[in-house]
């Protein structure tokens, strides 16, 4: 329990604060094959698409909503020890928070079936995802101590976290209706490696004047801490680190626990130029039943010290008070571990997004018969320049976050194309990006940044990211 618990605190305190991944300039980017993955409704023209292993698609995003580096190391002239406490021990509050979701693509491809409508994409990432909310009174109590003189409840549910890793296998359908509507399912396969998760504590801890001793301290107390294929890890890194690869890698390939989930997501013209799309990403759940250890402290106490009944207590020389004390404490507060198995839901991802297209129409490259040209019409055909709003939410335990985005988007004929953004959300309300997509014949190369303003000075940012990708396309025979 206690290595369990100096990882959390270490997790929680030492990590920069992360955000939680909005992939907004990849959002509806619909050039770019890697887009499906965020809304399997896209628009899509391209008959076939492979990703080069490993660089296919990469992501990752860090930041911070109250505090950076500079923050805490400036040469300002200040205390170290001061600033820690001024700027993070005491601002921060138990709302302040890190998260973070990073996906590594290990395959992926896609291609176009019999029915011209239909296409189809497949493939293999690997994901972390983690959110720790700032334990406060936790922090304070480790600090300055309890005191009878102010008595203070300490609140037990600020430790609130959780975290895992999974591998996913995915396979998708993409299906154009008509001239407007294109809609677009994904299933999906969790192969986790590891997960722990804390959300739902409860209780407090509370100092107050004692009837028999000085002080009476009072614990109501609800916890839990859930782990998932932790332990061995911890077992190999601490005694055989050679073991890790082989554990990982077992886990990542259905050796670990399983779930399963889908996506959803549509594009839908309200008219030539106007268009909507939406998609919801991670509707699914892990049975995390492997290497499971799960640690519960429950219940309640006052207790009011080692107390020494005298004069007996000079007689009894060969009694531990402190040991009666602990023994006390345990069973009016009992702290136990079991290996009952648990299930832990995906951190569901909302998308949304309205569309203005303008300018000289781009045809698509994709190769048609003319029976098939007529039939379906231009309705593939995109526009030089496009603008809108997105919304992004992300489910997480104390509810969900929020992002809104303005984008503008210019494509130089079907060479290169370059979408600007400017988001705001709870972590950044100057944050600008820029993604660039480039097509040399098959080869589709994309790369994209945020918070652009910010790269003078990377110590003192709130926030900062990017994500780049490398794919084959063919769009058939003209």
């Amino acid at each position: 329990m206690r290595l369990i618990l100096v990882f959390l605190l270490v997790y929680l305190s030492i990590c920069a604060q992360l955000s939680a991944q909005n992939k907004q300039l990849l959002y509806d980017f619909t050039d770019i094959p890697d887009a499906l993955m965020v809304n399997p409704g896209m628009l899509t023209d391209f008959e076939w698409y492979v990703g080069l292993p490993i660089i296919s698609g990469v992501s990752v995003q860090a930041g911070s909503n109250a505090i950076t580096v500079h923050d805490l190391f400036a040469a300002d002239g200040l205390d170290f020890n001061d600033k820690v406490m001024d700027r993070m021990i005491y601002k921060l509050d138990e709302n302040d928070h890190l998260s973070s979701t990073n996906q590594i693509t290990l395959f992926n491809g896609g291609f176009r079936g019999r029915n011209l409508n239909d296409f189809y994409s497949f493939g293999i990432y690997s994901e972390t995802d983690g959110i720790g909310y700032y334990f406060k009174d936790y922090a304070i109590l480790a600090i300055e101590g309890d005191s009878i003189q102010s008595p203070r409840s300490f609140n037990l549910n600020h430790l609130n976290t959780r975290a895992e890793m999974v591998n996913v296998f995915h396979f998708g359908i993409n299906r154009k209706i008509d001239k407007k509507l294109t809609v677009g399912a994904r299933a999906k396969i969790y192969s986790s490696v590891l997960n722990f998760t804390s959300t739902e504590n409860k209780g407090h801890f509370i100092t107050t004047e004692g009837e028999r001793n000085l002080v009476a301290n009072t614990l109501d107390a609800d916890l839990e801490v859930k782990t998932s294929g932790l332990n061995n890890i911890v077992d190999a890194w601490e005694n055989d680190r050679s073991q890790l690869p082989g554990i990982v890698a077992r886990r990542m390939f259905f050796g670990g626990d399983l779930g399963f989930g889908a996506d959803f997501g549509f594009t839908y013209h309200l008219n030539k130029k106007t268009v909507i799309t939406g998609s919801i990403l991670d509707l699914g759940f892990v049975y995390n039943s492997t290497d499971v250890k799960n640690y519960t402290l429950k219940g309640s106490a006052t207790i009011e010290g080692i107390e020494a009944i005298l004069p007996v207590a000079p007689s009894d020389a060969d009694k531990d008070y402190w040991q009666v004390l602990v023994d006390d404490i345990n069973e009016m507060v009992p702290y136990s571990t079991n290996n009952d198995s648990y299930i832990t839901f995906r951190p569901t991802k909302l998308y949304g997004s309205l569309r203005y297209n303008f300018g000289k129409p781009i045809p698509s490259r994709r190769g048609y018969d003319c029976k098939d040209y007529v039939r379906e019409g231009r309705g593939y055909d995109s526009y030089n320049n496009a603008l809108g709003g997105q919304l992004y939410v992300v489910n997480r335990p104390k509810g969900p976050q929020a992002a809104l985005t303005a984008f503008y988007l210019h494509r130089f004929g079907n060479a290169m194309a370059i979408k600007t953004t400017y988001t705001v959300d709870k972590f950044s309300y100057s944050n600008i990006g820029v993604g660039l997509n480039l097509q040399a014949g098959p080869v589709n190369l994309y790369l994209m940044a945020d918070n652009l303003l910010a790269y003078n000075n990377l110590a003192d940012s709130h926030y900062a990211s990017f994500q780049f990708g490398l794919n084959i396309i063919s769009w058939g025979k003209k």
